[in-house]
């Protein structure tokens, strides 16, 4: 498949810059993919779509605070992202303007007051800004970025290093159910839920289960090949219990739904999907579901609207169908629908 199909127009004021004022008070664009029709909803409505014996399946990652601070010893600022820490102290890093940081130098990490927090080691300089840092500190990984990280927006949510709106955003770039730690990235079709509105549905008789998936930087790459089948995605470590795939399992059999909040919940269920049902699991995914895939296990998916010529619109796009989903695209422009991480969502029914 072209690449290219993956485009669409959008004006740079429907980049949600922040989130809604109250989770649930998101705008929903509900896709019926079977006859390409759109019914225009908010988020808080949700239930009106559902029904008892359907099953929500939602992401319990924590995203760590992985955004942070460092300077050079000529007090040249860098601003970096954790990406992951292959043991205590020895981190791998993405830094913006990594050009000249040098292999042997030592940078200094700052804290959310930009004091001084701990010298750093550039041990190895990789592709793409990657480098691998060791860190002047014994302190767990958890205890630093509470000291030093903010949320790691993607790069189109303009923030600098101001302490208040760090501290909304550490709250709202998480989900309500959030418990696992690992994800430098939100899965942000759950954002929008509250606890209320859990329990309302619960109420209704839908049954929730969890999986966890911790997304990793790589969901935000764009895919820069000509084709789809040419690009690689990054593994991202997943786990569902037993408890959890029993309850999947028990859904499907008795005919209920299985609603996958979010493209990481989708990518997990396919990933341990085996015949009718799932498996449980503790491993690392690298599945790329595009155009043409066979859904085994996802029958319903909530979803935010996400960027061109990305993998998460390809999934999308394999769900709906790539006719109804670039329909609905211009569908949410038209209605001024707010686009990406903090914005508005979709059910595909």
């Amino acid at each position: 498949m072209k690449t290219e199909e993956l485009d669409y127009s959008l004006p740079s004021e429907l980049i949600a810059q922040a989130p809604a004022a109250l989770r649930s008070d998101s705008g929903l664009l509900v896709v019926n993919r079977a006859n390409g029709e759109f019914t225009d909803s908010r988020f808080k409505k949700i239930g009106d779509f559902l029904g008892d014996g359907d099953c929500l399946v939602l992401n319990d990652t924590r995203v760590l605070q992985a955004r942070f601070f460092a300077s050079r010893a000529s007090g040249a600022r860098l601003e970096c992202l954790l990406l992951t820490e292959s043991s205590p102290g020895l981190w791998q890093v993405m830094i913006k303007g990594s050009r000249k940081v040098k292999t042997g130098e030592t940078i200094f990490l700052t804290d959310r007051h930009r004091r001084p927090f701990c010298g750093a080691d550039v041990l190895e300089k990789g592709a793409e800004g990657k480098c691998n840092l060791k860190l002047e500190t014994n302190a767990e990984l958890e205890t630093v970025l509470e000291k030093i990280g903010f949320a790691p927006l993607p790069p189109y949510i303009k923030r600098s290093d101001d302490v208040g709106t760090a501290e909304t955003d550490r709250l709202r770039y998480q989900t309500v159910y959030a418990c696992k730690a690992g994800a430098v990235a939100a899965p942000t079709a759950g954002l929008h839920f509250t606890d209320e509105l859990l329990g309302q549905l619960r109420d209704k008789g839908v049954c929730l289960a969890y999986i966890t998936l911790h997304v990793g930087a790589g969901t935000f790459r764009p895919v820069k090949t000509e084709t789809l089948e040419e690009h690689r995605i990054e593994r991202e470590r997943f786990a569902i219990g037993a408890e959890n795939a029993q309850v999947i399992n028990s859904v499907k059999a008795r005919g209920g739904r299985i609603i996958a909040v979010g493209t990481t919940t989708v990518r997990t269920l396919e990933t341990v999907g085996r015949g009718s049902g799932v498996r449980p699991a503790s491993s690392s995914t690298e599945l790329f579901i595009k155009p043409g895939y066979d859904f085994k296990i996802v029958d319903a998916m909530i979803t935010n609207f996400h960027l061109p010529r990305s993998t998460l619109l390809a999934l999308v796009a394999a769900f709906a169908g790539l006719k109804n989903t670039m329909a609905a695209y211009r569908h949410a422009v038209e209605r001024h629908y707010r686009f990406y991480s903090y914005g508005d969502a979709m059910l595909i029914i």
